[in-house]
């Protein structure tokens, strides 16, 4: 295939902004063809010099797109998916691909019966640093993985602004600021180790007067052969907030231990000393979302989705590795609403 794919862009947000620019100047044998939905879409297209389409089902009939980006509040993907493989476009999701495993699995029907890819962004696996510490595991360096620890927060000021911002995240219908931000923490929890999560244990509360449910989780997590993984999730603390805690890992192995913060810095501990041994380039996220450097995972992610169409074959990060993530936080919740630990199939 010798033509550039033609991407349309669902979604004007942040996100939408990340991948208009990725789509458009940094990824190859694609092109930004058009834009729809959101307040920003007529601005956002006017920008990149594309069409604004008013309504989505213009922009699915549109015989210049092969394939869609979603980027948009997740309690819309699955409907969004389902008229993008009706239409025969191929579908990269935002995440939490969906707020329910259910819903997940609509979506992988609805691609699956239109013969259409569906891929899932998972940015952290497209990071410099989450890659080689990825390869520190896979080369045998830390040796069997025996536990993990990970805790992602934000502080409560921060919180607040965010609900201000996005409303949308309010929506009951949607798995909120805390599918949000676990999504990522349980995915990245099943690619280090390379298992499938087997048992989940959780607590969930919001602390604050917020409307919102669990924006405080702490979860027990079995993965396959005994690996165990402890999870926190909090938009609620206090100001400064927790220094290095955005997305941070920790990692147990027989031989060694790693600790890393996907923004900051990469640690080995190994025999009587701890190393820092990767230490990513800064940026500024709010004042520079067009940087090179925070665009890197993303280009990573539109690129493998594109290579994926052009090669005409699957996605390597598709919908079973978005629903299989979206089921660890599902568990999360069923669990700290039940009080029982809840067994993953």
């Amino acid at each position: 295939m010798d033509h550039k794919i033609g991407i349309g862009m669902i979604g004007s947000g942040f996100m939408g902004l990340t991948y208009s620019e990725v789509v458009a100047r940094h990824a190859n044998g694609c092109r930004l063809a058009a834009v729809t939905g959101g307040r920003r879409a007529t601005q956002l297209a006017a920008d990149y010099g594309v069409p604004a389409e008013p309504t989505i089902d213009a922009l699915l009939a549109r015989p210049d797109i092969q394939a869609v980006v979603l980027a948009t509040p997740d309690q819309d993907r699955a409907a969004l998916t389902q008229l993008a493989a009706a239409a025969g476009k191929h579908v990269l999701a935002e995440k939490p691909m969906a707020p329910t495993v259910a819903e997940c699995d609509q979506m992988m029907a609805a691609c699956t019966r239109a013969k259409v890819n569906l891929a899932v962004v998972k940015t952290e696996r497209f990071r410099k640093l989450t890659q080689r510490a990825k390869q520190l595991i896979d080369d045998g360096t830390v040796g069997p993985i025996h536990m993990l620890r990970t805790v992602s927060a934000f502080p409560l000021p921060l919180t607040r602004q965010l609900f201000t911002e996005r409303q949308w995240m309010l929506d009951p219908r949607g798995g909120g600021l805390f599918m949000g931000m676990a999504s990522h923490n349980a995915d990245f929890l099943r690619w280090l180790t390379g298992r499938d999560a087997v048992r989940v244990f959780a607590q969930a509360t919001t602390f604050s007067d917020i409307p919102a449910p669990a924006l405080s989780v702490m979860a027990q997590i079995v993965f396959e052969g005994g690996i165990m993984a402890h999870m926190m999730i909090t938009s609620e603390l206090p100001s400064p907030s927790l220094p290095s805690s955005e997305v941070r890992f920790q990692v147990f192995g027989r031989d060694a231990m790693l600790d890393f913060e996907n923004f900051e810095f990469l640690d080995v501990g190994k025999g009587d000393k701890w190393e820092r041994i990767y230490t990513p380039e800064r940026f500024d996220y709010l004042k520079e979302p067009k940087s090179p450097i925070r665009l890197y995972p993303h280009i990573g992610v539109i690129q493998e989705f594109v290579d994926s169409i052009r090669e005409q074959r699957p996605p390597r990060i598709g919908g079973a590795e978005g629903r299989a993530a979206v089921e660890i936080c599902e568990a999360c919740l069923i669990s700290a609403r039940t009080g029982a630990a809840v067994t993953l199939r």
